[in-house]
């Protein structure tokens, strides 16, 4: 999930594979002009749907336009228009209902999961539902808005707030400050009404103007967190809940504990990647030493030589920094398949005549409306702490326990100045509610660690049940090919049935 920063970088692919319905003011009309009665009684705007098939994606695929309040307390007043989109069950013998995709992120796009899912999707459950996903408000090709940031503060490696090279906050500090500034004078109403509460409510409308009585939903990192805020807002319109990939849902912290886990997230992961890198069969293009702990102590040696010495890269006006080295490593810990990238960067920083490439996605900087909705949700749910020095304290102490993530986890960001005073309190998740839920997590994961996921196990008590599967890695449903976690899944959502007790899935 933090997939917080890394999602902005995603919707690069994202805003090139969707076609914007709404600009950036936030006040737009639903597509079709007559409306439907929902069943619980209240009027939904009708959904006109029309094909939008996309490469690579199925062949019936259909979007369409929801439109929801701007602010749910005044729902009269201005609207903000959602994307949606959908691939109907052919089999209405079959059909059982909805199986809406709700994305990760902050700030990834529903409307591609739905089409890079789709397929695979279909295959597990049949037609027993019609598959459904929408772009969260600020995303794709939803109501957008933008905070007007610099060039220099929409690079990923600037959006995580990494420490300067000594371990100061000052630069970090300073950044934080203008973005909140700039977010405040520029983001207005649309900006300050992306949050988690309000895409579930969004979800609850997109239910209505479906006509279903009930959704099930497979959600993923974020979205896990979303969709369990709606489970506590709309219990009774539950029908069976997949929480793929689950964060600690601590409602006094929120995305702050999220990031702050992330670093015993990459220290649970690291030992697969240092294991991968010792093995002899790497051989000498990509082995790293000849033991895990060899390869730990060669890269946390390399990150450290360059804070003081950044290396030049195959990007002309880039060098490669320790901040850049660890954004890396986080990001290469997500799938085993990125291993062998990062053990050429490392190979190439490690050696003297090594030129290091970059990941295109640290050379380009990110549109202003993604960096802006990223930092809107998780400064807008929950309030974070604003005195500087306690995140100096906090940067000192998780850079000394933690030195793979430098102490980013704990560093200051936009949400230490941000202003909101329509900041609604985040949700508390309870055991309260029906027992629907099945949750289920890697081991090892390195943006949402185990550790956090069992506290949203505790947090849903017997409304839940979890499987662990004993890997590393982040998301488990359709993504890794473990096949144990695979057919629990679609066992729940194809006839209900859960297993009676958490359980763990080999790797």
């Amino acid at each position: 999930m933090a997939s917080y920063y890394k999602a902005a970088a995603l919707t690069l692919s994202v805003v090139t594979g969707v076609t914007t319905l709404t600009g950036t003011s936030g006040v737009a009309g639903a597509s079709g002009a007559s409306t439907s009665r929902a069943p619980t009684g209240t009027f939904a705007p009708a959904l006109d749907w029309k094909a939008c098939a996309k490469p690579g994606g199925p062949a019936t695929q259909e979007c369409a336009t929801l439109e929801v309040p701007l602010d749910y307390r005044d729902p009269g007043g201005a609207k903000a228009s959602i994307a949606v989109s959908r691939v109907r069950s052919e089999d209405p013998g079959e059909r059982r209902g909805t199986l809406l995709i709700v994305p990760g992120g902050p700030g990834s796009s529903g409307v591609q999961r739905l089409t890079q899912k789709a397929a695979a999707l279909r295959q597990q459950v049949g037609d027993a539902y019609d598959l459904v996903s929408l772009d969260p408000r600020g995303v794709g090709g939803s109501t957008r808005a933008e905070c007007g940031l610099p060039e220099a503060d929409r690079y990923l490696t600037s959006m995580r707030t990494w420490p300067d090279a000594d371990g100061s906050i000052a630069e970090g500090t300073e950044r934080s400050r203008r973005v909140a500034e700039l977010c405040a004078r520029n983001g207005g109403a649309v900006l300050r009404s992306f949050s988690s509460v309000n895409e579930a409510r969004d979800i609850d409308r997109l239910r209505q103007a479906l006509g279903e009585r009930k959704l099930s939903i497979w959600s993923t990192s974020y979205g896990a967190y979303v969709t369990a805020v709606y489970a506590q807002k709309f219990p009774h319109r539950t029908d069976r809940l997949v929480l793929d990939s689950n964060g600690d849902p601590d409602h006094r912290r929120v995305a702050r504990g999220w990031l702050a886990n992330n670093a015993r997230g990459v220290e649970d992961r690291f030992p697969d990647f240092a294991a991968w890198a010792s093995d002899p069969a790497r051989g000498a293009a990509l082995r790293l030493g000849e033991s895990p702990e060899e390869v730990r102590e060669l890269v946390i040696d390399l990150m450290a030589r360059l804070d003081r010495q950044p290396k030049p890269t195959a990007h002309p006006k880039l060098k490669l920094t320790g901040a850049a080295l660890r954004q890396s490593l986080l990001d290469a810990l997500y799938d085993d398949a990125r291993f062998e990238g990062l053990a050429k960067l490392i190979k190439a920083a490690h050696e003297p005549a090594g030129v290091p490439v970059l990941d295109p996605v640290q050379t380009v900087a990110l549109p202003d409306s993604d960096v802006a909705m990223t930092f809107a949700v998780i400064c807008n749910d929950v309030r974070w702490p604003g005195a500087v020095a306690e995140y100096e304290r906090a940067v000192a102490a998780d850079r000394a326990r933690y030195p793979l993530t430098g102490g980013m986890p704990q560093n200051i960001t936009p949400c230490a100045f941000w202003k909101n005073d329509q900041q609604e309190e985040p949700t508390r998740i309870t055991p309260d509610g029906p027992s629907n839920i099945l949750m289920i997590q890697n081991r090892r994961d390195p943006a949402v660690p185990h550790s956090g996921a069992l506290e949203m196990r505790r947090a849903l008590g017997d409304r839940a049940r979890m499987v662990t599967v004993e890997r590393g890695g982040h998301s488990v449903y359709l993504g890794t090919g473990n096949a144990c976690g695979d057919r629990t899944v679609t066992e729940f959502l194809t006839t209900g049935k859960r297993p009676g007790r958490d359980v763990s899935c080999p790797g």
